[in-house]
């Protein structure tokens, strides 16, 4: 018997690259403060580049970034930045990588003053999942209201390299958006 072809998303329809994570991250509400920092993390490396090259660099970001760990990124010293500007396996750009340590320290600042990273951002949609049943891909924005306000706050807190752009990626990746079309089987309508 012939399997049948899951039908997904256009952008993620005819590489194999892309099967995994559409099929189990992107979309999925994600709570874990601290997956949820990796995403933040790899939508703010992905800022000019493909997601492609995002994704086959992942598990080489994973071990360069200490698992994201945002207590050990945040203890990073020059050394560390160094040899991790020095990394083919990462993106070797000096903003992204001082971002993401700034970006760290911030999250601890948040724990620190008893704000749970997740409560933070989910906050912002009362932790439900917004579905927006698009037809066609190329209706869904690259930013939003809710995107340009997620923003506006991680920038208060002090959160670098976080547009709105960044912030609607990384709402669709933690599943705050569930941005898969209509005619794609892991849709909720």
């Amino acid at each position: 018997m012939v399997k049948p072809t899951l039908q997904r998303c256009p952008w993620a329809a005819s590489d194999e690259i892309f099967h995994h994570y559409h099929d189990t991250e992107w979309g999925v509400p994600e709570f874990d403060s601290q997956i949820m920092f990796e995403f933040l993390t790899l939508e703010l490396m992905q800022a000019g580049l493909s997601w492609r090259t995002i994704l086959l660099k992942r598990e080489t970001m994973r071990t360069a970034f200490s698992n994201f760990e945002p207590k050990k990124i945040a203890r990073y010293q020059q050394a560390k930045v160094d040899t991790l500007l020095q990394n083919p396996g990462i993106i070797r750009n000096k903003l992204k990588v001082a971002s993401i340590i700034n970006n760290a320290k911030c999250y601890l600042k948040l724990e620190k003053e008893g704000t749970n990273f997740s409560d933070f951002i989910w906050q912002l949609t009362d932790f439900k999942t917004i579905t927006n049943n698009w037809d066609d891909q190329s209706k869904m924005p690259a930013s939003t209201e809710l995107s340009d306000a997620m923003s506006k706050q991680l920038k208060k807190y002090g959160f670098r390299f976080i547009g709105t752009t960044i912030c609607y990626s990384f709402m669709q990746a933690i599943g705050m958006v569930n941005d898969h079309v209509k005619s794609c089987d892991y849709s909720m309508s």
